[in-house]
């Protein structure tokens, strides 16, 4: 009887000593110290148990999130006066804590994970103002880098192709400088949710080494400041940059300058032909004003409409007198 009812207790109890048995065996792994598995970890940090949204700013409800910005440029050029823009290729870097994403699991002080992983975490609503037109890099893998430390500091780094607008004034070209601007502004939060600021001034736009424009000259100095902006739905963060292009002169000296200088000279050799041959002469001061006219139309085609108007007035205005009013002069020289 005694056997049975031992059997029968073991039955009962098995059960309970399978679940102890498997705390026992957690337990020994906790004590071994076995560091977590990377993928537990970013579940446990933002996967759909941690209870991170993604929808929610850092300090909801509480102090602005400051987000830090830094501009390292690859390419600068295109600068088109007909369009009055500029393209440029960037790095965009934005810097913020979010203490929702702070750990100490990970023995690691900095994890960079997959662009993947953007879709998981809160981002500032960050647009350029003054854009045109802009497109992201994907060749070979998309151009964007998740960083995210021990404290709850992210960084956000993404590689842009912008066409931004420049207006320009024309009046002193081609010894003109002109200003461009970059302004990158929040588009949904207000300053009361969001503010962005430069890095430190050295370290805010950085520019590759050897960059060189084709017709400009980008000087070093850079204007740095904010453009806050003030709607009807709010007052919105806002920051810029200034970029001061000085025209070179090379390029307009040998395409316009010294052409147009040549043919007035040329138009000279007939105050030394003789006056009967008048087919000589004539064909020459056709043959001189058919060339200025040609250079003038040749420009219209790439120069925007305040320098068709300035060398249109350089070459018809100026020129043409200046042959023709040095012809007649001559001949009533020779007459007289």
């Amino acid at each position: 009887q005694r056997p049975t009812d031992f059997s029968l207790l073991t039955f009962i109890l098995s059960p309970f000593r399978l679940v102890l048995g498997k705390e026992e065996i957690k337990s020994a792994s906790r004590g071994t110290g076995q560091p977590m598995s990377p993928s537990d970890f970013l579940d446990k940090l933002m996967g759909k148990t941690s209870g991170y949204d993604a929808r929610i700013r850092p300090n909801f409800k509480g102090p602005p999130v400051n987000v830090t910005c830094n501009i390292f440029i690859n390419s600068f050029g295109s600068v088109t006066e007909t369009t009055m823009d500029y393209r440029v290729n960037i790095f965009l870097r934005q810097q913020w804590n979010d203490p929702r994403l702070a750990y100490r699991e990970y023995p690691d002080d900095s994890l960079d994970l997959d662009p993947s992983m953007l879709d998981s975490i809160w981002k500032p609503d960050l647009f350029f103002a003054n854009e045109k037109g802009a497109n992201f890099h994907e060749v070979t893998t998309d151009n964007k880098l998740l960083r995210i430390f021990k404290n709850g500091n992210v960084l956000y780094s993404i590689r842009l192709t912008l066409i931004l607008s420049c207006p320009m004034d024309l009046k002193n070209f081609p010894m003109d400088t002109q200003t461009c601007t970059m302004q990158l502004e929040s588009f949904g939060y207000t300053m009361n949710d969001l503010i962005f600021e430069w890095l430190q001034e050295q370290e805010a736009v950085q520019v590759a080494e050897g960059l060189t424009l084709p017709q400009f000259i980008l000087r070093n100095e850079k204007d740095l400041g904010y453009c806050t902006k003030y709607y009807n739905t709010g007052k919105f963060t806002c920051i810029e940059v200034k970029f001061h292009l000085e025209r070179q002169m090379g390029y307009y000296l040998i395409q316009m300058y010294i052409p147009s200088l040549l043919i007035v000279i040329l138009s000279w050799v007939s105050f030394w032909i003789n006056m009967d041959a008048a087919p000589a002469r004539v064909g020459l001061g056709i043959t001189t004003v058919l060339t200025m006219t040609t250079q003038s139309a040749g420009s219209r085609a790439s120069l925007a409409c305040v320098i068709r108007h300035i060398i249109y007035s350089m070459l018809q205005h100026h020129c043409c007198p200046h042959f023709f009013g040095f012809n007649q002069l001559w001949r009533r020289k020779i007459w007289s």
